[in-house]
Parts: structure tokens; sequence; C-alpha cells
């Protein structure tokens, strides 16, 4: 399987070393679930968005430091880009950022949420289940570090997993495009760096709570092995 990895950021100069790129993260997280797996890797950052939309088998939209509302020119070519792709029911797999811009490429709205920072660990039920879902369990724990949300979905969204934080956490839209604001592919480590590196721009009494929630552990594993039976069954299709 071929799989795009729309790149929206870099890891942060100060992190780099030691994390490595959000492309090297998914690579590593991918790999045990989807093995022989291709990733070529677009900058879209850089502009550099894929000739067409059939050169991967899927497509996957990582996390980024922007906002889907910043008014990129890269941004509003990726949304194009994601329209084609449901037009053409292409599977792709959107993560944070990924998970807002599909929202709002398919007409859902997304705002930097009231609630606000959502970091460490994120606690949600799963209310949908699905047959990809193996195996399944009830909830759906993710690592986080975001202050947009989805507050209103498009008409063909459908909410598998939701908080009282973040209601529209899990989100699939028929048979190919699924999405999540978790980070299935961050590790422990790199969230707790990502957190510490922001200390001063952080509420105090949000940061220590993030912190403290990572002594639970996340179910990226799980997470993923949906994903890889997911794209499967899409690609497949």
């Amino acid at each position: 399987m071929k799989i795009g990895i729309l790149q929206c950021d870099d890891v942060h100069d100060s992190l780099l070393s030691d994390w490595g790129n959000y492309p090297e993260m998914f690579e590593q997280a991918l790999r045990p679930v989807l093995p022989g797996c291709e990733l070529p890797i677009y900058r879209l950052l850089d502009g550099q968005l894929p000739q067409s939309t059939d050169e991967c088998d899927a497509w996957l939209i990582t996390g980024s430091k922007h906002g889907v509302n910043d008014g990129l020119p890269w941004i509003d070519a990726l949304c194009g880009f994601v329209r084609s792709l449901w037009a053409e029911q292409r599977p792709l797999l959107g993560v944070c950022f990924g998970h807002q811009l599909i929202a709002r490429a398919l007409g859902g709205t997304v705002v930097k949420s009231e609630k606000g920072w959502g970091i460490g660990l994120s606690f949600n039920q799963v209310i949908e289940r699905k047959a990809w879902m193996q195996p399944f369990q009830d909830h759906l724990d993710l690592l986080v570090s975001h202050q947009d949300q989805v507050v209103q979905l498009p008409p063909q969204a459908e909410v598998l997993a939701s908080s009282e934080f973040c209601p529209y956490y899990l989100i699939q839209y028929g048979d190919c495009f699924l999405s999540v604001q978790g980070h299935p592919e961050f590790c422990v480590g790199y969230c707790q760096a990502l957190m510490q590196m922001r200390e001063q721009i952080l509420p105090p009494a949000r940061l220590r709570a993030g912190l403290a929630s990572l002594a639970t552990e996340a179910d990226s594993k799980l997470m993923l092995g949906w994903i890889g039976h997911f794209l499967t069954r899409a690609v497949s299709a």
C-alpha cells in the first residue's frame, strides 16, 4: 500500500534531534500495522501538492501548528485536494490539523475552542462501533495538542468517539475518510517535551494536569491497528 504523507508542519528545531520529524513518527507508527507500506512525503507547507489524486493508494494529513482558518494558500489548496479525494472516494486519514481540515473542506466549521488547550492524554468514549475496530474497546484515550476544534459537522460526518471536552473526536465519512483529533503517532516523551517547550503560553493548571495525565497509558497501538484495518478495507473497496 502506498500512503502519501501530506506534511503540514515540521517538528520544532529544539526537539528535532531527539524525536525526529513528523513523517518519521508516522513511519515508525504505521510500519508495524501496515508492513511493506510505502510512505512518500509531500511537503504541503512548502506548497508541494500532489499532481493527481491517484499517485497513492491512500493519503494522510498530519498535524500542524497552523490553523485551518489561517488563510495560507497551501491550506486552501489542500482543502481543494480533499474535496477531489472525496468526489473520487479515495481513502484519506486526517490527524489533529488533518482532522479539522477534512471537516472544513467538506463544509463543517472549525474554531479556536473556548475550552482552551487540549494537552496531554485525552479520555474519550467510543459511541459507534465499526467492523474495523478490532480488537474493540469502548474507550479511546490518545495524546493531544490542540486549541482548535470542529464545532459544526459536515453532512457526511459520523461521530465515532466523543468526550465532553471534544465532542467530535473521531469521525468517519462514508467508507473512505477517517479522522481523529488525537495523535496516535506521538510518544509520551515527545508530548511531554512539547508541553514543556510551550510552558510560557499554557495555563499553569492545564499544564500540570496535562503532564500528570501522561502517567496513564495511551491507546496509541490500538488506534494504529484500527487505522491499519480501516485503510486496508478502504483501499480494497
